[in-house]
């Protein structure tokens, strides 16, 4: 992520209409509008794989699946994300531009989003009540992190290799961490 260069802070309501009209993506951090970055090739295969696993697998449920083009409400006024997917289950997700109760985000980690992703937006989507797991996903090795929100409302971290299968409670799907990365070229 980039921060817009000779770019003035704007309101959240200005960004909300801005942003929209834009050909790139751009995450708001408190009035400062900050550009995406793109993706490589394995980080962009990885995020279809795993957006059409979890689709097909969401179907005939009223979960709804979104995949980077759609922002995440963290702090109204002050933050909006766009993670790389988002499931959202709760009816109350009726705003044609963002997600403002996920119960699942997903973030394919990349060398120059992956601090933030671990720490500074790990710890904002941790204040949703509905988010019940966050998952990290690398792109340089097969190897998926889940935290999961367990029932004293800690988070739990478990770790998964090539063999392994990922168990989503939050939406009751199971993904097969070989699945996840079948034609990914690593170096």
């Amino acid at each position: 992520m980039v921060a817009l260069p000779d770019r003035p802070l704007m309101s959240a309501a200005e960004y909300l209409t801005w942003e929209p009209t834009q050909e790139e993506r751009y995450e708001y951090w408190d009035g400062e509008v900050v550009a995406m970055t793109g993706g490589t090739r394995n980080h962009n295969r990885i995020t279809f794989k795993f957006s059409k696993l979890l689709d097909d697998a969401l179907v005939d449920r009223p979960c709804e699946m979104y995949m980077a083009d759609v922002k995440v409400q963290v702090e109204p006024g002050r933050k909006y994300f766009y993670p790389d997917v988002v499931v959202t289950c709760d009816d109350r997700d009726n705003d044609p531009q963002l997600v403002q109760f996920p119960s699942l985000i997903i973030e394919v980690l990349s060398p120059s989003t992956e601090a933030l992703d671990r720490g500074a937006k790990f710890a904002k989507y941790r204040q949703f009540s509905t988010l019940q797991e966050y998952v990290l996903v690398q792109v340089e090795q097969p190897r998926v992190e889940m935290f999961r929100r367990n029932e004293q409302g800690l988070w739990v971290l478990s770790e998964y290799g090539l063999g392994d299968t990922l168990r989503l409670e939050s939406v009751d799907v199971e993904i097969a961490i070989g699945d996840l990365y079948r034609q990914i070229q690593f170096s």
